[in-house]
């Protein structure tokens, strides 16, 4: 028996929406097509499924048919991001396959490959743009601009003004700009995906390119020290560590005081009286924090 899955696709999806209409687009895929023979046996589940629809013979009929399901999968997952897994894709397709199955008309003379082709296809796209987290319209949006920037590029054979791009959609520059901005938030990054196009397992992330701004470099934080050794050479044992304990560290006043034994008044004056003497340094010598 197939086992259905039921969990919903958790990564991020990121679809264009030529993408998801076009459902018939041929793309490149390791699996062959699927051969499912309409034998007389076949032919008889068929009839019986739909006089009786016994539970039984619905489960052999999705049996049968399961290898439709992670062939278009699997050729839709060609044109989708890294992030999609094919489980999850096969997991909508099921469904519509059940659905399809469900809905068969034996009378109409249509073979049940095609039509359950179309349902399970279908199935996949809807539960792809259920997981779109960009709204609808912001999506069209961003695909209209898209294609007249193709259509400008393959004219001009340079990357379009805004000028260009406004005229080429017929509407004013400002409204342009606007509808560019807007579109902007229709592409998303998986920080887990590979940073660049091989397989190894132990090749580099997006994650681990990511600049840190918050953090200071290597060249920051030698100056940063030695600033504050020169600073603190005529401070008492006390006295820098308050400064390093305020300054590096991040604790309160109140917090420094139950450590060196201190209330936080007192703490504070020292504070004050370190910074006034910082201060008559610094004026001494002004190219020291420049």
């Amino acid at each position: 028996m197939v086992q259905v899955k039921t969990k919903r696709m958790t990564a991020a999806v990121v679809l264009d929406v030529e993408i998801l209409n076009v459902v018939s687009s041929p793309a490149p895929v390791k699996a062959s097509n699927p051969v499912v023979s309409e034998t007389p046996e076949l032919d008889e589940i068929w009839a019986r499924f739909k006089a009786s629809q016994d539970p039984v013979l619905k489960n052999r009929l999705i049996e049968t048919y399961y290898p439709l399901v992670r062939y278009i999968s699997e050729r839709l997952l060609a044109t989708l991001p890294r992030s999609i897994d094919v489980d999850d894709l096969c997991s909508a397709g099921l469904f519509g396959l059940m659905d399809a199955i469900d809905g068969f008309d034996m009378g109409r003379g249509i073979k049940f490959k095609t039509y359950c082709g179309m349902r399970i296809r279908g199935a996949i796209l809807d539960e792809l743009r259920s997981q779109d987290w960009v709204p609808r319209l912001v999506r069209l949006k961003a695909n209209k601009i898209s294609r007249a920037m193709k259509t400008l590029q393959a004219r001009s054979g340079r990357e379009p003004t805004d000028y260009e791009m406004a005229e080429e959609l017929g509407i004013p520059i400002q409204e342009y700009k606007l509808m560019a901005e807007e579109s902007n938030a229709v592409t998303m990054f998986s920080l887990n995906d590979k940073f660049d196009d091989g397989d190894d397992d132990g090749g580099l992330e997006n994650s681990d390119i990511v600049a840190d701004v918050k953090s200071d470099t290597p060249i920051d934080q030698l100056h940063s020290r030695d600033v504050l050794e020169v600073l603190t050479t005529n401070l008492s044992q006390k006295e820098k560590r308050i400064v390093v304990m305020y300054y590096y560290e991040g604790l309160t006043m109140k917090e420094i005081g139950r450590i060196l034994d201190l209330t936080e008044s007192r703490v504070c004056q020292i504070h004050s009286n370190v910074l006034a003497r910082l201060r008559e340094v610094a004026e001494r010598k002004p190219g020291l924090v420049g």
